[in-house]
């Protein structure tokens, strides 16, 4: 069930003709042909937002404890600096080092307040959230609710979107 819903959010972000997205996508802050646990990941999709010149690491679940999103955040959060590094690197992703980049997170509507408790605890935790996140309840990224062939952003005009106009 999970593919599915991540392949109903690669088709949303990919809806948006300026965003590009590459899916299961490792970040490895450490070189080497085998990163170690803890120091890389394989993202659900990172998407390159080239109206915004954003970077999105895009994780998707609808699991009720949020347990291991929360966990890749906190290890995310501990290791902002060296992950932005490595989404720049040549090597790796090559992608543009003055894009800001951000945690896009799709989650049941039920469940978003349960991870903004969350990343406030990561923030008491450490200290500080060293990202600014983006939260999309899955229920919005149904492809009835938007035109599949050029997405209206959220923050742009939703209303244009009339119910039927969707293919």
């Amino acid at each position: 069930m999970g593919d599915y819903y991540q392949g109903i959010v690669y088709d949303y972000l990919r809806a948006d003709r300026a965003i590009f997205v590459n899916t299961e996508c490792l970040i490895q802050i450490e070189p080497g042909d085998q990163p170690p646990k803890g120091k890389s990941w394989i993202c659900d999709a990172i998407a390159a937002d080239f109206k915004t010149k954003t970077i999105f690491l895009c994780e998707v679940t609808y699991s009720e404890t949020l347990k291991a999103l929360l966990k890749r955040l906190t290890a995310w959060n501990q290791h902002w600096k060296e992950i932005r590094e490595a989404l720049a690197d040549v090597k790796y992703n090559n992608l543009p080092q003055d894009w800001d980049v951000r945690p896009w997170l799709f989650v049941p509507q039920h469940l978003q307040e349960k991870l903004e408790e969350g990343l406030e605890k990561i923030k008491e935790t450490s200290g500080q959230l060293s990202f600014v996140e983006k939260i999309t309840a899955l229920e919005e990224v149904q492809p009835w609710k938007y035109r599949n062939w050029d997405r209206i952003r959220e923050e742009e005009e939703p209303s244009q979107i009339e119910a039927g106009t969707q293919s």
